[in-house]
């Protein structure tokens, strides 16, 4: 992650993650200040493609950690579910997407779906809990692709990303919702299970990390609880670019992709950086 934590990090990496926020059913987003446990209310994003990259270094992806990020053929994003990406949050079907859209044209239902930002912070604070990531750190849209980076809200001064959250849109219309398809990591990542890969209980999970007395939380989640399916804590880690792995079993399992998970922190926050990957149990 970018929070420069001098004592934690060795001085030639600085770290960089990406942090994510949960969805609702109001028009407040999941774990948004001041919100239920509903979505964001946001407005909606221009139509035409959007840039713009606060200073800092950007995410490089290692192979296998998350979505592709290739684009397609005549620059269209590969539709969710193809293999290419995999519809992790907040929708599991193109049928639920495509029934907000109906809903927001009739009735301006829940319009931070139009928001990569929100969706990026409902997806870190309302579906993962992290609720200490609360700051969005940087904001890349290009077309149909996005890539959203969170931060801790606080200390003072504490700069960076926890992680870096890439979003595509969910369908072909103007007005289609923003969903969570992975993240793109620098000194933490999470390499195993590969991304779209079916699984079974016990999972292994495992990938790279630089850092200092790190202590790694994996967890396995779907949409339609609220509850990890099972967690595995805390893998002593540490060093630079150093290999770790951790068995977590879990069950419960009835959505199509599952999130795998892997979060460290403990120096100024319980969660400083994360990282994420979409498997599937069928």
């Amino acid at each position: 992650m970018n929070i420069r934590l001098h004592f934690r990090l060795f001085a030639a990496t600085a770290g960089t993650g990406l942090v994510l926020t949960a969805c609702g059913s109001s028009g407040s987003p999941p774990g948004a200040p001041g919100a239920s446990s509903a979505a964001p209310a946001t407005s909606s994003p221009s139509r035409s493609a959007t840039v713009s990259v606060p200073p800092g270094p950007s995410a490089i992806t290692p192979p296998g950690t998350q979505a592709p990020t290739t684009p397609a053929p005549g620059g269209s994003t590969p539709p969710l579910g193809s293999g290419r990406f995999q519809p992790m949050w907040p929708f599991t079907t193109l049928a639920e997407a495509r029934a907000w859209e109906r809903d927001f044209h009739s009735a301006g239902h829940q319009p931070w779906h139009l928001d990569p930002d929100q969706t990026a912070l409902s997806f870190t604070q309302g579906y993962l809990g992290f609720q200490e990531i609360g700051r969005i750190t940087a904001h890349t849209v290009r077309g149909r692709d996005a890539r959203i980076g969170v931060g801790l809200s606080g200390p003072a001064g504490v700069t960076g990303s926890a992680a870096v959250i890439h979003l595509v849109r969910y369908g072909t219309g103007p007005d289609a919702p923003w969903e969570v398809v992975g993240t793109d990591d620098t000194t933490f990542s999470l390499t195993i299970p590969g991304y779209g890969l079916i699984v079974r209980s016990p999972l292994l999970a495992g990938g790279r990390i630089t850092g200092v007395d790190e202590g790694i939380r994996i967890q396995v989640r779907q949409p339609s609880s609220a509850a990890p399916l099972g967690t595995s804590c805390c893998t002593p880690a540490g060093g630079n670019g150093r290999h770790w792995k951790e068995s977590v079993p879990f069950s419960g399992a009835e959505d199509p992709v599952l999130t795998v998970v892997a979060s460290t922190g403990g120096h100024i926050a319980e969660v400083e950086r994360f990282t994420v990957t979409a498997v599937r149990t069928g």
